[in-house]
This record gives C-alpha cells, sequence and structure tokens, in this order.
C-alpha cells in the first residue's frame, strides 16, 4: 500500500532545552525563521504524505495553533498588503490533512504511537518521524525510507552513519548488508564500546512501520521504567523470525533536541538564507576572528 499518513510524536517535555521550553514546546524552537516542527512535516509531505497526525501533551497548543489557519493574522496581513507574508502563512496550514491526539500520560514512544492508532486503517503502514530532528538531503529522508519499504514490503528503520568515534552515543543496527545502503537488521546494541560496536550505523528517529508492529504494540509489556517502547516491538518482531530493514540515509542530520546540533543547524540553514545570508556570514566571520 502506499504510505499516505505519518504519525509525529510530540508529547515530550524537552527538558534539555529549560528554561526555553519553560512556556513553549521544543518542537517549536526555530531555525532560522521556521520552528522545528514545520521542518519535518515538510519533509513527510515532500515525501508523499497526505495526512500528519500529532501526538501532542498538556501545554503543546501552540503546534496545532501553527498548522491552523489563523483568519485574524490573515486579516491584518491582506489589509496591509503583505501579500508574500500571507501567502507564506496559507502554505502551512495547506501542507496535509492534520489531526490532533493527547497522549494522556507519558508512556514511552510505543504508548504515543498507540495513541494515533484510531486515525490509522488496520491494514495500512505508517511512517513515524520525530519531531526535533532536521535531515538537509536532496532527496527527502523519509522518501529513501519508503523507497526501501516499496522494495521489501517489512518495516524499515532510518539509520546513519555516525562514524566508529560516536558510536557510544547511540542504539546501533546488528545486522547483514543485504543491498546498496540496506541491512537486515537482527538487534540493536545500546550504546556499545567502539570496541563492540557492531557497525557504525544508528537508528535516527524515522520509520515506516507495518500492522505487524502495530499489533506487537498493542501487546508489547512495558520495560522496567513503565514505558512502551518502539524499539521493543521491533526486538519482539525481530524475534518471531520476522524481517526488519534498515536504509542507511544519505543527508545531513541536525539532531535538534541536542543544543549543539541545533545551533549549527541555525548556522546552515542561516548561510543559504536568501534574506539573511549576506550579512550572517559576515557576522560569522567576525565572530570566528575574535
Amino acid at each position: 500500500m502506499k504510505i499516505r499518513k505519518a504519525i509525529l510524536p510530540v508529547a515530550g517535555l524537552g527538558t534539555r532545552f529549560l528554561p526555553a521550553t519553560k512556556a513553549q514546546p521544543k518542537e517549536m524552537l526555530t531555525v532560522v525563521d521556521k520552528p522545528v516542527i514545520q521542518y519535518v512535516v515538510e519533509e513527510a509531505v515532500a515525501s508523499g504524505i497526505e495526512e500528519i497526525i500529532f501526538v501532542t501533551s498538556l501545554g503543546k497548543r501552540a503546534i496545532e495553533d501553527h498548522f491552523d489557519v489563523n483568519y485574524e493574522l490573515e486579516s491584518r496581513l491582506r489589509q496591509k498588503d503583505k501579500l508574500k507574508e500571507l501567502k507564506e502563512l496559507r502554505k502551512i496550514a495547506d501542507l496535509a490533512k492534520f489531526a490532533f491526539v493527547r497522549q494522556q500520560e507519558p508512556r514511552g514512544d510505543g504508548h504515543a504511537i498507540l495513541s494515533a492508532l484510531p486515525f490509522v486503517d488496520a491494514h495500512e503502514p505508517v511512517a513515524v518521524l520525530f519531531g526535533d530532528s532536521i535531515f538537509d538531503a536532496e532527496v527527502p529522508v523519509l522518501a529513501q525510507l519508503v523507497e526501501t519499504y516499496e522494495k521489501y514490503q517489512d518495516p524499515v528503520i532510518g539509520l546513519y552513519d555516525v562514524g566508529r568515534k560516536n558510536v557510544s552515543r547511540y542504539g546501533i543496527a546488528d545486522g547483514v548488508r543485504v543491498a546498496k545502503g540496506v541491512m537486515e537488521i537482527k538487534g540493536f546494541v545500546e550504546k556499545p564500546s567502539v570496541a563492540q560496536a557492531p557497525s557504525t550505523y544508528a537508528a535516527m528517529g524515522e520509520y515506516v512501520i507495518t500492522p505487524d508492529i502495530m499489533r506487537i504494540l498493542k501487546t508489547q509489556k512495558p520495560g522496567r521504567d513503565g514505558e512502551i517502547r518502539l524499539a521493543d516491538a521491533f526486538i519482539t518482531h525481530v524475534g518471531r523470525d520476522k524481517p526488519l530493514y534498515g536504509k542507511v540515509v544519505e543527508a545531513d542530520w541536525y539532531d535538534c533536541g541536542d543544543k549543539t546540533q541545533f545551533l549549527l543547524a541555525n548556522v546552515a540553514y542561516g548561510i543559504r538564507h536568501p534574506k539573511v545570508a549576506p550579512d550572517f556570514k559576515k557576522g560569522l566571520k567576525k565572530l570566528l576572528a575574535k
């Protein structure tokens, strides 16, 4: 089946960015002039997604407002003849069909996905994207995963080559290569030492999940922390001798849940922004010369 829907779990508290996230969702922090979550949605839409299901929590209303129509603001822009800005605002609301559902309690990313299932038909695969990563790629990262899914018709995990020296920061895939940039995953090693790492490929928060994975999530027992994890559902899936694939994506990855990566994303997009790039580059040169 064509993948038409994407689930975006955005219920996290964003504690790594306090105090900035005390009164606003971490997903609404801006990279140049757009919130991080808009980059994620635009990637999904560019990959063929037609419906976006946000799984939110208390204090996340700003995300819903951002993707809704603001008639008062549009009216004021129209009165001031700011038609370019008006067009940009309207484009956001028209990106896709949007649905919002609350995760009633913080019980893990698997539980968040379960909260979205009333919006997903029982027989259809669905994409899952987390709201704090931006990928700069010629071919949208999700499109790369969808292409892999269409070939194998089994769940796909996005993988990123983090290099040997960084493996201890991530969950690292263990598996066998089955095609260029594709591996069949047998398991993951969580934050291994360099010597213990089975590969340099880390899971980076984008997936295509199948009805099999959704059925597993419905019966998946919580871990020691009381949370239902998507990763545990994948392990259960593999334990039943069912295929799980990993696609090594071609992109620059900015994990905007990390302060350093968030700042780097602003630099990377700022030096290419048509309005601010010239002055921004000059300012950077002055700062770096000090």
